[in-house]
């Protein structure tokens, strides 16, 4: 992610996960018992997408 030669922090962070998301990972994955969920390494659109699925997970453990 460099543009001409130097680092573009705005194309960084849009890429990461935010901190918002990763308390958000870290907790859910604690819930649901699938602590291998969360890594602080993720990138925005996937953190986001592991934080959908354990929702969903957790929304049908609860349903019975």
């Amino acid at each position: 992610m460099q543009v001409q030669g130097k680092y573009d922090a705005k194309a960084f962070l849009m890429e990461q996960m935010t901190r918002a998301q990763g308390l958000r990972l870290k907790r859910l994955s604690e819930e649901a018992y699938q602590p291998a969920q969360y890594d602080r390494g993720l990138s925005f659109a996937e953190a986001a997408r592991r934080i959908q699925v354990l929702e969903a997970e957790i929304e049908l453990a609860n349903s019975f």
